[in-house]
C-alpha cells in the first residue's frame, strides 16, 4: 500500500518507535549483597556459641570478630562461618576445664599456654621471679577473662589475642604496670581480659601478639601476602 503524500502545509505523524525485546535482568549473587550490621552481630553470636561448644580458641574468637565487624558483604560473613554447623545443629559438649587456676615463681619461672575452658578468675603470683601466662588458645565460653596478677620484685606477662579489649585496675609501688595492645573499637562486642595487677618492685605487663612477637607476626603477615 502507497504511502500517502505529505500535504503542504501540515505535519507528518510521527512513526511509533519499534518495540525491542526487553534485556534479561542480570542475576545478582546473594553473597555480593552488603551486610547489615544485624546481620554482623548475628554472626558475632554465632561466633560466641561456638566458643562455648569448644569449637574456637580465645584467639579465633576474637580475630572472628574483628572481622565479622569489618565485613562489607554476606559472603565476608559466611567465610567466617564456613567451618562450623549450621543452626540447629546438636550442641556439643564444652571443652575440657581449665583444671589449674593458680600459677606461680618464686625466685624461678613458670610459663603456661592455656589450652582448657576458663570460666572463673586466674591467679598469676612472682615474686622475684617471671610468670608467663599466654591466653590466647584458651577456650573462653563467656567471653571474658579475669587475671589477679601481684608482681613482688618480679614480673607477670599476660598474652593476650590481637583485637582483644583490655582493662587494667591495681597498684604499683616502685614498679610499673602497662598494656602493650591494640585498643578495641568502642560500642563492639569485644572479648575482654580484665587484669587486677598489683606491682611492688615488679612488672605485670598485657601484651597482644602484635607485640609479644613482632617480628614473626610481620613475616608471617609478608608470607601470607606472597599466596
Amino acid at each position: 500500500m502507497s504511502q500517502p503524500t505529505p500535504q503542504p502545509g501540515r505535519p507528518v505523524p510521527a512513526r511509533p518507535p519499534e518495540r525491542t525485546a526487553a534485556a534479561p535482568a542480570r542475576p545478582v549473587d546473594p553473597g555480593a549483597l552488603r551486610a547489615s550490621d544485624a546481620e554482623r552481630e548475628t554472626v558475632v553470636e554465632r561466633l560466641r556459641v561456638a566458643s562455648v561448644e569448644g569449637r574456637l580458641t580465645f584467639e579465633e574468637l576474637t580475630d572472628r570478630t574483628a572481622a565479622a565487624y569489618r565485613a562489607v558483604t554476606r559472603a565476608d560473613l559466611e567465610e567466617l562461618t564456613g567451618d562450623l554447623p549450621g543452626v540447629g545443629a546438636p550442641v556439643a559438649d564444652p571443652a575440657p576445664l581449665q583444671v589449674r587456676r593458680r600459677f606461680t615463681a618464686v625466685m624461678g619461672d613458670c610459663k603456661e599456654r592455656l589450652s582448657g575452658r576458663i570460666e572463673g578468675e586466674l591467679e598469676a603470683l612472682s615474686v622475684m621471679g617471671d610468670v608467663v601466662l599466654d591466653l590466647r588458645g584458651a577456650q573462653v565460653p563467656s567471653g571474658e577473662v579475669t587475671v589477679i596478677a601481684t608482681a613482688v620484685m618480679g614480673d607477670v606477662k599476660i598474652i593476650v589475642p590481637d583485637g582483644v579489649a583490655v582493662e587494667l585496675s591495681g597498684h604499683a609501688f616502685l614498679g610499673d604496670r602497662r598494656v602493650l595492645a591494640r585498643e578495641a573499637e568502642p560500642g563492639r562486642r569485644t572479648p575482654v581480659v580484665r587484669v587486677r595487677a598489683n606491682a611492688v618492685m615488679g612488672d605485670v605487663k598485657i601484651v597482644d601478639d602484635e607485640h609479644h612477637a613482632p617480628i614473626r607476626r610481620a613475616v608471617a603477615e609478608w608470607w601470607e601476602g606472597r599466596r
